[in-house]
Parts: C-alpha cells; structure tokens; sequence
C-alpha cells in the first residue's frame, strides 16, 4: 500500500508540479515547547464573555453604521429583524473584496473572540457562525445573504486561527514597561480580540514568570521579497501595467513532523502586495492549515504523510488601463477543504526535493464574470473543487532553488437568473443569483527561482500565468490569459 502511494504521488507531481510553501525553511528562532503553566493559565473557558464580546462586536459596527456612516441597511427594527427570518437567504451582490475578504476577517473577530477565552478551533468556529447569523438576521434590513453566512464564519476561521498564533509569538508575559507596550501593541494590531480580551482580563499588564505563549516557540519560517512587476493581459488588444510589488511567505510548523495533528501546528500563508496603479493592494492571499495528518512513510530516502487541511484562497486583479478596459482575472475559495499529501526524497548528494498535492472540495468560490453585472458585483458565486501540486529541486540546501507553480480550479455556478430578463428593471437587493449559469475553469500556473546572493538575502524572479475558460450556458464562452512576471529581493529572517 505504502509503495503504491508512493509511485501515484510520484506520477501526480510528474504531471502537475507547483512550489511547495516555503522552499527554504530558515528558522527565525529555535523551537520551544510550551509551558505546561502557560497552557493551564490561559485554557479557563469563558463562555459568557466570548459571547457576550459576539454581541459587543456586532452592535459596535451597527452602531457605527447607523450613526456615523448613516447607511441605509442599518436602519432596522423589529419589522425588518422579522421580515429576514421569513423571507430567508439570498445570494447578495456586493463587490469580492466585501463578500470574500472582509467578511472572513470579520468572521476571524468573532473567532477570537472565542479563542481568546479558553475555546479550541472548532468550537471557536461556532461563535464565529453564531456571530454572523445573527449580523445577517438581525442587523441589516437586507435579506440574510447565503455566500456570507458560509463566507464569514469557514473563512473566518482560516484566518482567526492564523492570527491567533501570530500573535502568540509577538507576546511575552515576563516583559515589563515599554517592552511590554510594544508587544502588548503589536499583538493587538495582529489580533484585535485577543488584544481586547487581554486588556479586559488585565492579562496585558500581568507579569507572570513565563511566556504565556500556548504554542511555545515553534518552527517558523518568514520570507519578505520587494520588486517590481509587470501584468500583461492577453486578449482581442494587449495590455500591460507595471509597478511595484512585495511578497510575504511564512511557514509556521514543521511540514515534515505529523506527531501534533492539532489544527493550524502546521500553516503557510502566502500574501502579495501591490503598489501599482489600478491594482488593489491586496492581489493574492493563500492560507493552507492543516488540520489532522497520519505518517504514512519515512525512511532514510523517502518521506509521506496524509492529512485533512482547510484553504483560502484569494486572486485579485483590476483593469490594468483604459487599452482595453478589461480586468484580467478574478477568483476566490474563501471556503475550501480536502486532503493533502506532503512528500520529499533526497535524490544525490546536493539535491533535495519535496512536494505536495492537495484535492480540496469548494464550498464557496468566486470568478470573474464577463456578463454580470448587477450592483457592484462583476463575478459569478460557485462552488466545485480544485486541486493542487508544489514541488522545490533545492541545491547545496539554500544556494538554489528551482520551483514551478500549477494549481487548477473548477467552479460551477447553478442558480442563474431568467433569460429573458429586464436588466434595467432588476433590483440589486433581491436578485437571488449566483451569476451566470456557467462553469469556470482556471488555472494558476508558473516558474520561481531563488539565487543565493549573501547570508539570507536572495535575487528572486517569478513568473505567472492565469488562464481562465468560462463555458455560459446562454452566452458566447470566454478564455482570456494573463501572464505576471515579478523581479525581488528576497529576505529570509
């Protein structure tokens, strides 16, 4: 058995390789483990606080939305509270970076909310669903929205966990004065509830014998790369934009070691920023957490193991100018989970290789859409599934490295709209679409390559290229190419 895994994994990245999350892991500290009095100390379940602190959240931005922002969803009342629960969910129109960023990061404040106060992952994941149902039922006078209520609390998740941890390693419960302050601080910027939380308990202030760390130190992995780049958008007129960029890649765990299979021991996060003109700032977030895993093989030569693992992932992109006037792509899985296989081998003396290959289920996805356009949503919601594959050929450890990118979605959006309909009668609120009755398939695919130049510092130049073929049941099918080529330096802490 261990042997036909071993030969289908081998066969799997011969056809659809892609880097692995952090090709050279350098440690920013020596791993710890957790105190046993740092564990007990913080693990007391509050349970009226973390619901109350929901609540708190919830009616600090309705208040904020009513009064400051005078919206007009916020202005409710018992009617409106009554008329969401019998008309039930639709499917809303707002713009991606609302409905697949934003929501998740709200859905991450109720899930600290919990996990600050004694919870684990997944019962901090049911306040976080508590949370938002009660946002989407009692707290706009717009019907509950059905992308959110799986948006916010699944995705909420991903990146509550993440910021959870990160914020573990910021905080030292020994420091005093404006040491302290300064961690205290920036913990808070990294997790706001738990920041809170900590105020309120007067944990920010207590100066305890230990850490209060509840992972200890583990093995982390941070890269930072800053460069230029260029998008170039392949259609009827070519299109190009240049500008500058940077790039965030942190491991957190150890890949290899499947001893601790709590959720989130072992995550990478993947986040590109732009500084480019027309671009958002925010183009690319990738989470990967595992969530349990079993060793399957590991010898002098070979090493495999099997796990469960949740994803996010995030693409954004917007028109790059008034050429063409298109946005060259668009996609998201806010909501993504399956199973995952992670491989390496030591192939001679001065070559390393390790792998990976996932096969996820997507609850809820998002793709650029040529023909909607309602509101303020230019994409069709859908779900389906994508697979994914990572491969790094390592020479001398961390002189080189070589890695290729694929990752490849199909996303199927069901719940179209009437043919025949009056576009210009439509009311953005009550539609109940997905989009476009379509299926869409993307691909991500690409080449990287890491030059050791001194000590941590490397030269890195990257290529992308982003296809999409979007088949419609009642209009013309659509297949558009982007490519993205990026040149950095990369700093490995």
């Amino acid at each position: 058995m261990k042997k036909m895994l071993l030969v289908l994994f081998t066969c799997l990245i011969s056809i659809d390789i892609a880097y692995s999350q952090v090709a050279i892991h350098h440690q920013i500290a020596t791993p710890k483990v957790a105190d046993s009095l740092d564990i007990a100390f913080y693990a007391k379940k509050r349970g009226f606080q973390a619901g109350a602190t929901v609540f708190g959240i919830n009616m600090g931005v309705w208040a904020f939305d009513r009064y400051v922002r005078k919206a007009d969803f916020a202005y409710i009342d018992m009617h409106t509270i009554r008329d969401n629960f019998k008309h039930g969910f639709v499917w809303d129109n707002d713009a991606m970076q609302t409905n697949m960023f934003m929501h998740p990061y709200h859905g991450n404040l109720y899930y600290n909310a919990a996990r600050s106060n004694g919870y684990n992952y997944w019962q901090s994941g049911l306040f976080a669903f508590g949370g938002s149902f009660m946002w989407e039922m009692a707290m706009e006078n717009e019907f509950p929205s059905t992308n959110d209520i799986l948006a916010t609390p699944i995705g909420g998740m991903a990146l509550g966990e993440v910021m959870y941890r990160v914020s573990d390693l910021i905080l030292d419960d020994r420091r005093t004065g404006w040491n302290r302050f300064g961690l205290e601080f920036a913990s808070f910027l990294v997790s706001p509830m738990r920041g809170l939380t900590r105020i309120i308990n007067g944990d920010a202030w207590r100066r305890r014998s230990t850490s209060g760390k509840q992972f200890g130190v583990p093995d982390v992995s941070v890269d930072v790369s800053v460069g230029v780049r260029t998008l170039e958008l392949k259609d009827e007129i070519l299109d190009k934009g240049m500008g500058l960029a940077s790039e965030i890649n942190i491991e957190y765990g150890d890949r290899f070691d499947v001893e601790e299979t709590r959720p989130y021991d072992y995550f990478s996060i993947k986040a590109n920023l732009n500084w480019q003109a027309e671009q958002p700032v925010l183009g690319q977030l990738n989470i990967i957490g595992r969530l349990i895993a079993k060793e399957l093989v590991n010898t002098d030569k070979h090493y495999l193991s099997i796990g469960l693992y949740q994803h996010f992932d995030y693409y954004d992109s917007d028109t790059i100018s008034a050429v063409s006037a298109k946005t060259p792509y668009k996609f998201c899985t806010p909501a993504s989970f399956g199973g995952g296989l992670i491989y390496k081998r030591k192939l001679l003396r001065k070559w390393d290789i390790d792998a990976y290959a996932h096969l996820n289920a997507i609850l809820l996805g998002g793709a650029l859409s040529d023909y909607y356009q309602v509101d303020e949503r230019i994409y069709n919601l859908a779900s389906g599934f994508s697979a994914k594959t990572g491969f790094n050929f390592i020479y001398k450890k961390d002189k080189f490295v070589a890695s290729t990118t694929y990752e490849a979605y199909q996303m199927f959006t069901w719940k179209g709209y009437p043919r025949d309909i009056d576009w210009d009668n439509v009311e953005p609120k009550t539609l109940n679409a997905q989009g476009d009755r379509s299926r869409a398939i993307l691909h991500v695919s690409g080449l990287r390559l890491d030059f050791k130049l001194r000590n941590q510092l490397y030269l890195t130049t990257t290529f992308t290229n982003y296809t999409r073929d979007t088949k419609y049941k009642y209009y013309k099918n659509v297949f558009s190419s982007t490519s993205e080529g990026r040149l950095m330096m990369t700093y490995k802490f």
